[in-house]
């Protein structure tokens, strides 16, 4: 099997590879540019955290992985998460999902991630990052193989393994394309003979785990049945066979985790009917004693029953992990157990007997508000699949949710361990004026948060009076900055207004009935008295906008209005708003509030409905369209004409902030190209001149959705991600 292999520069050792980049894209990335600060704005988690692996040989280390949003790496001293993999940029995108994670206990710094967020055909393939300083540094190898951290089967694992007899050797789960193995530390790959096809599921080796000199390893596309098995073991490193005599029906389907106590010498296995997180409604938890070959069922509880409401309590089995300090003591995760809510079980006699973590548990969010979720007390979690126990202190457990990652000291007590560690989806950003918080996200899964300080979660939480999920709409009158309205996807209305700044929420008193089933975007013009909705199901059908005069109590068809387009107020003139046809290239403007939109500029860039215009703030009709690889162009005639931007050849997103003070022009902050590198660029004089103002450390993947600036603070800018959260820049 082809691999590349190539250096990954991580700090100012990035510099070192200019001299293999021709001279144009050389003077783009060292561009004399302000030093720059980054920090997230914190929120504290938000995201699926897929993995936690504590370090057997080391006191107080610990790695987390994520499903979107890299991998860190666990500071004791501190009590916080660092982020490993924000090196990689606009190219890597694809890499910020980690598959998989492994570490060498005979070399405790060495650690060795798997990446590859997607493997679908649209996506590219995955890599391999190791480093010899705990990720401080990376050397990578590019693979010829897709991998899927963020698809069915993320929680399971780990798919990356040090052989425990050889240091050189490694193991490496796919999920179409068989097991992989290196015998240079991960510098080269081939594909090795393993008894098990590849089925459509996607699935393919889901765990591999090491028992002694022998390795096992889950395979998840198995069928259930007895002919059809789902451990293969090898004893040699080379000869793969199916584990005799282990479970198979439907609650043994797919091996999701396993766990080795060393003292015992037992095995212990998490199965469920389907790889997960969703759609898991059976599951078993397996123990094998490697000496003997005997397998014995001990599951907690099985799935199937009856909640106290008459609910079927379904779910399937998912994390496990043993106490390396006492034999026979292990904790499993139950997980999809929405009836019952997922629990942790733990046994001190091999899985004779348990107890429910969750029946004496007490939860303190205090530090992350959100994870009440509106509610009075938070859950103990969903999406449990990523447990851990910590091999130097017995009561120190610890579990990933869909949201977070919590931990505890003493078995009764628990709380996020996340500080440091953010993986939101940022759809919306706005920055207010003075007398307000600096900052207003539009998040996805966790809705609108107000952040009255961009170090600290919010103290609210996340919006509520209606909870959301996803944002899809956030925006602010600009004449009128305490009125706020958002749109997104929630069980108790799709549309809210606050007229506090964002910091309480009322719901429209009425909404169009398709909001429901394909809440979009939504504008409110300068002085907040007429708002603009529109409509895009999931599955990308478009419905006409529809427009309110009463704050959300009565809606109406605007049919002029392009279909699925996004809505755009006019920051100083109420009676203006815009959008832009992506579909025809064409820019459309309203001069009556909204009721009718007339074809103006047209023949511009089209076909792509990721294209934004943005308005610059304090101006009439001074308009900026971005058109990623097609350029940036810019109006001052409220759309009648377009001039095409030489200064920058991509534009993907861009915003506005406080002007530099010999400055006549707010600051533009762009994520784009202005010759060879996608990165993070300020302007001072109107779009004429950029500089760089992010570095190669400080890329965060894929950063297209939103960017703002602050318009109090000269030179500080908000850039979200897709993935770790909303990160912030202030000049050093």
């Amino acid at each position: 099997m082809h691999v590349t292999r190539r250096t990954v520069l991580a700090g100012t050792a990035a510099a070192a590879a200019l001299t293999a980049l021709p001279a144009v894209q050389a003077r783009a990335a060292t561009a004399a540019a302000p030093a720059y600060r980054w920090r997230n704005a914190v929120i504290g988690g938000t995201g699926f955290v897929t993995g936690v692996l504590f370090h057997p040989s080391v006191r107080g280390l610990a790695y987390a992985r994520t499903d979107i949003g890299g991998a860190y790496r666990w500071d004791d001293r501190s009590a916080r998460w660092t982020p490993l993999t924000d090196h990689l940029g606009w190219d890597d995108w694809n890499l910020l999902g980690v598959e998989a994670m492994a570490v060498d206990p005979a070399h405790p710094d060495r650690l060795y991630l798997a990446l590859g967020t997607y493997a679908q055909s649209w996506a590219g393939d995955g890599a391999v990052l190791r480093s010899e300083d705990r990720g401080a540094t990376w050397t990578r190898t590019d693979l010829a193989v897709k991998l899927g951290a963020n698809e069915d089967g993320r929680g399971a694992g780990e798919r990356l393994l040090v052989d425990p007899r050889d240091s050189d050797t490694l193991w490496l789960g796919t999920r179409h394309d068989g097991l992989l193995k290196s015998t240079d530390q991960g510098a080269t790959w081939r594909a090795v003979s393993f008894p098990a096809t590849p089925s459509a599921t996607g699935q393919g080796v889901t765990l591999l785990v090491a028992a002694g000199r022998a390795l096992y390893a889950g395979w998840g596309d198995s069928d259930g049945t007895a002919g059809s098995p789902n451990l293969y073991r090898t004893v040699d490193g080379t000869t793969w066979e199916a584990v005799p005599g282990q479970p198979s029906g439907t609650a043994a389907k797919v091996p999701i985790r396993a766990a080795y106590d060393k003292n015992t010498r037992e095995l212990y296995v998490t199965y469920a009917n389907a790889p997960g997180p969703n759609g898991q409604s059976d599951g078993s938890v397996h123990k094998l004693a490697t000496a003997s070959g005997k397998w014995t069922d001990v599951t907690p509880v099985k799935p199937g029953g009856t909640t106290t409401d008459g609910s079927a309590d379904t779910f399937g089995y998912g994390g496990v992990a043993v106490d390396a300090r006492r034999p026979g003591t292990l904790v499993v995760s139950t997980n999809n157990r929405w009836a019952a809510v997922d629990t942790l079980y733990r046994s001190t006699n091999g899985g004779r007997t348990w107890t429910s973590l969750k029946d004496s548990a007490v939860l303190d969010v205090s530090e992350t508000p959100f994870l009440t979720f509106g509610a009075d007390q938070p859950k103990f979690g969903w999406w449990i699949q990523a447990v851990a126990v910590d091999p130097y202190d017995s009561k120190h457990v610890v579990y990933g949710t869909g949201a977070t990652l919590y931990g505890t000291r003493n078995l009764k007590h628990w709380a996020p361990r996340i500080r440091g560690l953010e993986e939101t989806s940022v759809r919306q950003l706005i920055s207010p004026p003075a007398g307000q918080a600096h900052l207003i996200s539009g998040l996805g899964d966790v809705g609108v948060m107000y952040h009255e300080r961009l170090t600290a979660s919010p103290s609210r939480g996340m919006a509520t009076n209606p909870v959301f999920g996803t944002v899809t709409g956030l925006a602010q009158a600009a004449a009128r900055p305490s009125y706020v309205v958002r749109t997104g996807w929630g069980d108790h209305g799709n549309g809210a207004h606050s007229d506090d700044g964002g910091k309480t929420w009322a719901p429209f008193a009425a909404q169009p009935a398709i909001a429901k089933d394909a809440p979009g975007p939504i504008a409110a013009n300068a002085d907040g008295s007429v708002l603009l909705w529109t409509f895009v199901h999931w599955d990308g059908t478009k419905y006409p906008a529809q427009r309110s005069t009463d704050n959300g109590a009565t809606w109406s068809e605007v049919s002029s209005f392009p279909k699925g387009a996004t809505p755009l107020a006019d920051p100083a003139d109420p009676a203006r708003f815009y959008t832009y046809d992506t579909g025809n290239g064409t820019l459309y403007a309203s001069t009556d509030s909204g009721a009718t939109f007339t074809a103006r500029a047209s023949g511009l860039p089209a076909g792509d409905s990721e294209f934004q215009l943005a308005a610059a703030p304090g101006r009439s009709g001074d308009l900026w369209l971005s058109v990623k690889w097609n350029g940036l162009y810019r109006s001052t005639d409220g759309g009648a004409t377009f001039t095409k931007v030489t200064s920058c050849w991509a534009s993907y997103t861009l915003g506005f902030g406080k002007a530099a003070v010999d400055g006549d022009y707010p600051a533009i902050y762009l994520v784009g190209s202005t010759e060879a590198i996608t990165a993070v660029y300020r302007s001072d004089d109107g779009a004429k001149t950029w500089v760089r103002i992010n570095d190669d450390r400080h890329q965060w993947g894929w950063t297209g959705q939103t960017i703002t600036g602050d318009p109090r603070i000269h030179g500080r800018v908000y850039v979200a991600t897709n993935g770790r959260g909303i990160h912030y820049g202030e000049p050093v």
